[in-house]
């Protein structure tokens, strides 16, 4: 029979039974094999079709359909172990709306059974919900007897071995409570995020495989045959549920009394978790939760609200498989999987050439992505990053988005190996790679696609500052032929912007003004517009109080400028290169011509700062969560000194995303402590 003689219930039927066979086949990669091919959306948009059919026609339901019961499968190579009670997962909401309307359900239901307690129906427990590995512990008259993780929510996996080894599981109960003669609890297995950072680091140098993120970490972790081995991971967990209850006493009526009871038993529990009235402050909890999201030591995808009377909770039964009793309020994604169509090639400034990833467009933390960055090519390679993978989208910071590796497991053989450039592809020049670096670069100091980079750089905030100059209305001067060069802004009229689409009087005068008011820059933000390779803000600090002008660092001898504290070789000879060019100093004098010529007094006798970090030399290499300025003001303002240059003074190198080899090579060679910004941040205090 042909799909087009089929008749809507067949067809129905048959799209049923292949919705199943692909949502059990996504619930086994996400659970059992921890390796998902596709985006929560993409499940949920299959689970929801799926759902929608089977409302419609109830008859199509089959006793393998993945709405019938909790999602997953068990492990092979462990036994298998069934749960007292179902490990259920629980209804999400994804804004404060959905919460709202979560609890005006709620209300309803209770008033149509007939259950009245108001108080209690806003009476909340709130607690992170951590992105980890759910585990069941059961312990009898007081010691640990079994450790299982969660399966299919009924049937899970025999890890007791592996989880005796997590030093916060407690092995016996402390006596500080009455505990029964048996004992079940769940909570959350997960991996420190420095400890998943640093191990990630060491496997990379090791050549080994790495993960993509804690979660996958810790229950590859628990999944290991040998105990040996996952007694080498730095594990954690939380616990905050009580599963089962047999013998003398009876359980805690409360979620907070649970929590206290498992605290006291001598289980970890977050301190994150609240006692809250009314749905608004429970919201305004979570909401305060957000910011907070980078500093805490563990992932978190959300928070959970649930009804303080357990009682209650119960009474309410469920919706399908979510308890009606409990929310969680989902946190914007971090990490997305989409599809990568294409890379392409961006010049920047210093006619560094960067690979950027062309994406099928993804939502992540509320935008959508279809552009990413890459890195550089060394580190496409290092990863195996194919054309036409199913990629992991991250967020650096929550800002910026990168291609953080492929999902090997989805490729289906139609893959693209991405070969570097060996020409530029805007002036067609030979590309150039300097040594100890990975980057490629144009050698050509006119390329044309350097240009707007490099005049957006010019009069970015951090530089020139020129306020109303952003990328478009570059693109427009340089379209019109207006400018060639950073000092052909400062020869523009208000005539000549009146002929750009978007130019009125007050806009195009408002302009001027603008570039005007920049010839008043000090002579260190003008060399950080200027685009010097290697050279940026505390280079260009330290090189302003030395030399004072323009025309007397174009003078500078190779070995003076290397004796000026945070100046070092490499800074030094990109410096005598930037110098040696005559199109630096046919710019210079252009410059000068237009008024552009600033003076700086060097800053004598400064007082010794006070702070944290005071005596210490820092060197930022990599992309972090704030951009690299704000990062070294906030070390100074701490009392710290910020240098572009590794040397024997320098007392951390801080280390983010794609850092530069050489500095990280000197680090090594020196044997400069290296560490990341969350330890950063501790040593601040």
């Amino acid at each position: 029979m042909t799909q087009h003689s089929q008749t809507p219930r067949a067809a129905l039927a048959q799209r049923a039974a292949q919705l199943r066979r692909e949502i059990n086949e996504h619930n086994y990669r996400y659970h059992v094999l921890d390796a998902p091919i596709i985006s929560d959306a993409e499940y949920d948009a299959l689970f929801n079709e799926l759902k929608q059919i089977e409302a419609e026609y109830p008859e199509l339901i089959a006793p393998d359909s993945p709405t019938q019961r909790v999602s997953g499968a068990v492990a092979e190579g462990f036994a298998k172990v069934r749960h007292p009670q179902p490990i259920l997962s629980l209804g999400s909401a994804a804004n404060a709306a959905g919460v709202r309307a979560w609890h005006e359900r709620l209300a309803r239901f209770a008033m149509q059974a007939g259950i009245a307690d108001t108080d209690a129906l806003n009476a909340f427990v709130v607690e992170p919900k951590i992105d980890g590995l759910t585990i069941v512990v059961t312990y009898v008259h007081g010691v640990l007897t079994q450790a299982a993780t969660r399966g299919d929510g009924l049937v899970g996996e025999d890890i007791t071995a592996n989880v005796r080894t997590i030093k916060s599981v407690p092995l016996a109960l402390r006596d500080a409570v009455a505990v029964p003669a048996r004992l079940s609890v769940r909570g959350e297995a997960y991996m420190p995020i420095k400890d998943f950072e640093q191990m990630n680091a060491e496997a990379q140098q090791a050549g080994e495989r790495t993960f993509a993120n804690p979660r996958n970490f810790a229950a590859g972790s628990l999944r290991q045959l040998d105990p040996a081995l996952t007694a080498k991971r730095p594990l954690s967990a939380l616990f905050y549920a009580i599963v089962e209850w047999s013998g003398d006493g009876s359980a805690p009526a409360t979620q907070w009394d649970t929590l206290e009871f498992l605290r006291a038993a001598g289980f970890p529990v977050s301190d994150l978790s609240r006692r809250l009235d009314g749905i608004e402050a429970a919201i305004a909890y979570c909401d305060s939760i957000i910011p907070q999201r980078d500093s805490l030591p563990f992932e978190i995808d959300g928070m959970v609200i649930k009804l303080n009377d357990l009682d209650l909770a119960a009474r309410l039964g469920y919706v399908g498989k979510d308890p009606r009793g409990a929310l969680a309020f989902k946190f914007p994604a971090r990490e997305a999987i989409t599809i990568l169509r294409g890379v392409g090639v961006q010049v920047g400034r210093t006619g560094a050439l960067s690979p950027v990833a062309q994406l099928e467009p993804v939502q992540l933390g509320g935008i959508t992505i279809s552009n990413a960055t890459l890195h550089n090519y060394e580190d496409i390679a290092r990863k195996d990053i194919r054309i036409g993978d199913r990629v992991i989208v991250k967020r650096a910071g929550d800002v910026i988005p990168y291609v953080a590796g492929p999902v090997v497991e989805a490729r289906s053989g139609d893959e693209h190996v991405i070969e570097p450039p060996t020409t530029c592809p805007f002036c067609g020049t030979p590309v150039e790679r300097r040594e100890g670096e990975v980057a490629i670069y144009c050698p050509n100091p006119d390329c044309p696609g350097r240009l707007d980079r490099a005049i957006a750089h010019f009069v970015g905030r951090g530089a020139m500052d020129i306020e109303g100059l952003g990328s478009k209305i570059v693109a427009q001067l340089i379209d019109a032929g207006l400018v060639s060069d950073v000092a052909d802004l400062y020869a523009l009229t208000k005539e000549q912007l009146l002929t750009l689409e978007g130019f009125a009087e007050k806009k195009a005068q408002k302009l001027i003004d603008a570039i005007a008011a920049s010839k008043q820059q000090s002579l260190e933000r003008l060399l950080i517009g200027l685009g010097i390779r290697h050279v940026g803000s505390v280079a260009a600090r330290a090189l302003a109080e030395h030399y004072g002008s323009l025309d007397a660092l174009l003078e500078a001898r190779l070995e003076d400028l290397q004796e000026i504290e945070g100046v070092g070789p490499v800074i030094a000879q990109s410096i005598g290169e930037w110098a040696g060019r005559d199109s630096t100093r046919r710019l210079v004098e252009k410059l000068k011509r237009a008024g552009v010529d600033p003076r700086q007094q060097p800053r004598r006798n400064a007082a010794p700062a006070a702070g944290p970090f005071a005596g210490q030399t820092f060197v930022i290499t990599g992309t972090l969560s704030r951009p690299r300025e704000e990062m070294a003001a906030w070390i100074e303002s701490l009392g710290g000194k910020v240098t572009d240059s590794v040397s024997r003074k320098t007392s951390y190198v801080v280390v983010g995303d794609a850092p530069g080899a050489n500095k990280v090579s000197k680090a090594q060679q020196l044997n400069v402590p290296m560490i990341g910004e969350d330890e950063l941040r501790r040593l601040a205090g």
